[in-house]
């Protein structure tokens, strides 16, 4: 049986608050009993893959690995919309064909939004 993804998983310092700012960038809901140690989007909707925040006391420091690119054809748009629920605007780019922009969410988790045609 191959591999499926069912979680990308955030270490925080509060679950609740950063499943809140996913949830509404996302448009989909905080689940139930979400609370500042725990907290999933899209597991009680049965939406795949699920979003989980844990706390941990320790987040590893420096820039993180992996993150999460969405793409939207409505790009500016989608980028101020994010901007307006916390995110920070790190900069744009325009490379190898492709023009995105890098943002930070709250916690300073840094996912791409790119230019969709």
């Amino acid at each position: 049986m191959p591999l499926s993804l069912e979680h990308i998983t955030f270490d925080c310092n509060d679950a609740g608050a950063l499943a809140k700012f996913w949830s509404a960038l996302l448009d989909r809901p905080v689940d139930p009993d979400a609370s500042q140690y725990f907290a999933t989007v899209g597991h009680s909707s049965a939406s795949a893959p699920v979003l989980m925040f844990i706390a941990v006391p320790d987040k590893n420091p420096g820039k993180n690995t992996i993150h999460i690119d969405f793409v939207a054809t409505d790009w500016t748009e989608q980028i101020e919309r994010a901007v307006s629920l916390g995110a920070e605007h790190v900069a744009d780019y325009d490379e190898y064909g492709t023009k995105w922009a890098t943002l930070r969410d709250p916690e300073g988790n840094l996912f791409d939004i790119g230019a969709g045609m």
